[in-house]
């Protein structure tokens, strides 16, 4: 009896003492989690941290952008400035506003108004006689010539090329080239007005329109939108004729594509 009774006590005693070894547990396992809830909000408060930051750092990045997008915009503005009063001076240099024609720029732009052309008249030498059997030369060439001062493109173009089919060596046949591709190149036919410049170099290589013929030859071909042809025409005006008003304009269209490439 006694050992049964013993058994008895000692079952007794762990199942008395179960409930507290469990409670144990329980704390220990509650201690934990509150541990591992403390350290998920410390990482909370630091991811919190870096993100405000990102912000920040975002936000600073946003401002450097607008001012960027700022200067680009007044640095386009300017040079959308420059590039059209380059323009316009070339236009009135191209329109005879500006220069004198003896120099050799050709001075009609291309428009529906007429153009404000000049010519020098050729040198004529000889006797009384020699002199009356030009005068009908003088007379076709002029003819040719009003009617592209008044704006008579396909008039002038006819007249020109008449004359050249009567007098191909006459004393005027140089200036009559030049302006039969002055009457093309203002009604924008490129491939013509090549033709007849490039014959007048070609024939004419120093005669005193010959610089203005090769500037109009490389606006030509820049109408055509050969545009490194042109350019490469258009440097070799500044090298053969250098300190011309034809040199001069042919710098100035170069800078002109040049700022238009940037746009």
């Amino acid at each position: 009896m006694r050992p049964l009774i013993a058994c008895m006590a000692l079952a007794a005693a762990l199942v008395a003492a179960a409930p507290v070894h469990a409670q144990r547990m329980s704390l220990s396992d509650r201690v934990t989690a509150l541990e591992a809830r403390a350290n998920d909000n410390q990482a909370s408060i630091e991811l919190l941290n870096q993100v405000n930051q990102l912000k920040a750092e975002v936000q600073a990045l946003r401002s450097q952008v607008e001012e960027l997008n700022h200067q680009m915009q007044r640095q386009q503005e300017s040079g959308k400035a420059q590039y059209m009063d380059l323009d316009s001076r070339l236009n009135r240099l191209e329109g005879g506003e500006a220069a004198p024609v003896e120099a050799g720029v050709p001075s009609a732009s291309v428009g529906a108004t007429a153009p404000a052309v000049r010519d020098t008249p050729p040198a004529v030498y000889g006797d009384a006689g020699t002199l009356a059997m030009g005068a009908d030369e003088q007379t076709a060439y002029d003819a040719a010539f009003d009617a592209l001062k008044a704006g008579s493109y396909d008039d002038s173009a006819n007249l020109f090329q008449a004359f050249l089919v009567e007098y191909p060596d006459g004393a005027y046949a140089p200036n009559a080239l030049y302006w039969l591709g002055e009457s093309y190149y203002v009604t924008r036919n490129y491939p013509l007005a090549m033709t007849q410049f490039q014959a007048l170099l070609d024939r004419y290589p120093t005669h005193d329109k010959a610089p203005g013929a090769l500037l109009k030859l490389g606006l030509s071909q820049y109408g055509l939108e050969r545009v490194d042809e042109a350019e490469a025409t258009l440097g070799t005006v500044t090298q053969r004729y250098p300190g011309t008003d034809a040199a001069r304009t042919a710098a100035d269209r170069l800078s002109a594509i040049q700022l238009n490439r940037l746009r």
